[in-house]
Order: C-alpha cells, then structure tokens, then sequence
C-alpha cells in the first residue's frame, strides 16, 4: 500500500508541477498567468484521443498535433484575452482568461460529449510488482517524464538563445525591446510553452484515468494552489511544490478515503501559506525608496 501511494503521490504531484511550471513561466515573462491552464489539460487529452483513436492516427504523430494545438491555444490566449488589457494597463486579462477556459471547456463538452473515455495505452495494459505493490509502468514513466520536463525547460532557459531572450524580456522587459528583441512575440510564446505543458500532462494522465472534456477544471485550481504554494517565481519551488502536494494528496486519499482529499490538503496548502507568504521558494518582493 505504502509503494503504491508514494508513486501515485510522485505521478500525481508531477503533472501538477507540469501545469504549475506553465503559471511560472507566463508570470516570470510577462507577470500575468492563464487560468485557462486546466483547459488546455482538457485539450490535450481530447486532442490526443480525437487523433488518436478515432481518427486513427500513429500515436506520436497525434500526440505531436494535439500539442501543437495546445499550443496554438496558447497563442491564442495570450493575443485575444492577455494583450489587449495589458496594452492598456487594465487587469482584466484575470477575468478574460478564466471566461476563454469555460468557453473551451463548454465548446469541448458540445463536440465530445459528457461520457468519459479512455485513452488506450501499452503502459496501463497490466501492471507490473514493484515492493510488492502493482503498479502500471505508466505511472513509474509519469514522475521521470515531469521531472525530466523541468530539467529540459531549466537548460533551455540556460543554455538557448530562445531561453536567453525569455531571461532578458522577464528581467526587464523595456531593456529587452531596447536591445530589438521583440517582446509581444516573446511572450506569446511564453504562453504556447505554458499551454503544451499543460496539454502534455493531459495525455499523460488520460490512460490512468478518462479522457473528458471536464478533467481540467480542478487540475487547474490545484496546480494554480502548486505554482502559488512553491512560490510562482521559482521554477525550482513550483516542482517541489507539485512532488510534496501529490504526495500529500496521495496520503490523505489512501488514509482517510477520497472525501476528506480536498478539504485536508487545501488546509494545509492555507497553513503552508500563512507561514510562508511567499510560497516555498519565493521571495518578497522587494520595494526601492
């Protein structure tokens, strides 16, 4: 039992950290997020299955067009609902976000329909023993492919030009546009990064569990609970965030069934916040005089 929670816990907790890494990077380049995160979880999932399985489809390539797509949401997101109030000084973009991930959400509910499906994968075709335990090799690859995702992301934005551009516009953006970097094409692409990451948890977890046109709504809440608890500047803190919060999640879901899940871990993420305002790794901002 205790195997089997500590890697539910480890699959679960780095997914969230995925979509929570993708509030980290839209915040750190432009200082606004996408609360359509969890719609683009939803996407993804439904993408991959419409390409997949009822089109047919090798599944690299339909996993490769339902990220693309995820990935023109994004785009889309941040031209129609973000930069139209930025431009302006105007904070709507919070309330312009969430309204573009209920219209997808509903436009998804219409096209799909209501009844989950399930996402057919060799790594949920029978489980393996592990300690003892029967885990799926999906959910063993789940925690490699999270934390090798945000591996990935820290070298691109270390060791790319693509990555240095993103560094320079988040660092200060007007510097940035002064050396000709062209900063609104920076930023977009900050949010289709947001959005595949969000897109690519969703094809993750479908196996494991369905593939609806509902699954993001609260995947969304709890990895935006994630990026806010690790700290939404620190890239490091929001993994660390996710991998705890699954683990914890996992915990309270094996020891006190699913019913007490959600009210247990969200007062602890409310505690966790009142003694660390800032989150995990985050640091207060810091006022010049």
């Amino acid at each position: 039992m205790l195997t089997g929670t500590l890697v539910s816990g480890l699959g679960l907790g780095s997914m969230y950290g995925l979509v929570a890494l993708g509030f980290h990077i839209t915040f750190a380049v432009s200082g606004t997020v996408n609360f359509a995160q969890g719609s683009a979880v939803a996407l993804g999932a439904v993408l991959g299955y419409a390409f997949g399985v009822q089109l047919g489809w090798p599944m690299p390539l339909a996993i490769t067009a339902a990220l693309a797509g995820c990935a023109l949401l994004g785009l889309a997101v941040e031209r129609l609902l973000v930069r139209p109030f930025v431009v302006r000084g105007s904070d709507a973009w919070l309330l312009a976000t969430v309204a573009g991930g209920i219209i997808l959400d509903n436009v998804l509910l219409f096209t799909f329909g209501k009844e989950p499906r399930s996402l057919p994968s060799s790594l949920v075709s029978a489980p393996v023993q592990v300690l003892g335990a029967g885990i799926y090799p999906l959910q063993l690859v789940i925690p490699v492919v999270g934390i090798a995702a945000a591996v990935a992301i820290r070298a691109v934005f270390r060791g790319t030009e693509l990555g240095r551009v993103l560094l320079a516009v988040a660092q200060n953006a007007e510097a940035a546009r002064l050396m000709g970097i062209d900063v609104a094409r920076t930023v977009a692409c900050a949010f289709a990064l947001s959005a595949v990451l969000a897109g690519a948890a969703g094809l993750l977890i479908a196996p494991l569990f369905s593939v609806s046109a509902e699954m993001g709504a609260l995947f969304g809440i709890k990895a935006f609970a994630v990026a806010i608890l690790g700290g939404i500047g620190s890239a490091t803190g929001v993994v660390l965030a996710g991998l705890l919060y699954g683990l914890v999640e996992a915990g309270v879901t094996a020891t006190l069934g699913s019913g007490a899940t959600q009210i247990v871990v969200f007062s602890v993420i409310i505690l966790a916040l009142a003694l660390r305002p800032n989150g995990l790794l985050g640091r207060a901002a810091v006022n010049k005089v």
